[in-house]
């Protein structure tokens, strides 16, 4: 087995896919920073460190997919959330709607 080939694949794959599963957890309700990486670890096997998302976050932001705004908190810092704006919910049904096609094909392509 070819450890590099395989591990280097694996990261391809990650990062072809973390915009479409954050799209996919703002789907839900708004989160912040913390609670995404939190909610990615849970529902997925991908590890992802602060210094991927808020990257991440911003590019989404720019392409008008999330929008952010800063909640002062009870006690604490104030929490920059993000949700997901018109546009970025329209760009998700149409990811969903591919990667349902794109998973059903590759299923029948490996049986």
């Amino acid at each position: 087995m070819n450890e590099t080939f395989l591990t280097n694949w694996k990261s391809q794959i990650k990062k072809g896919t973390l915009s479409f599963i954050i799209l996919n957890i703002l789907k839900e309700d708004e989160y912040y920073g913390y609670e995404l990486i939190e909610k990615i670890r849970k529902h997925t096997e991908i590890e992802i460190a602060e210094g991927t998302l808020y990257p991440l976050m911003n590019r989404l932001k720019n392409e008008n997919l999330v929008n952010s705004n800063w909640i002062e908190q009870e006690t604490g810092i104030p929490r920059k959330y993000y949700c997901l704006t018109e546009i970025g919910l329209k760009t998700l049904n149409d990811m969903n709607e591919y990667w349902e096609k794109l998973a059903e094909s590759i299923i029948k392509l490996i049986k």
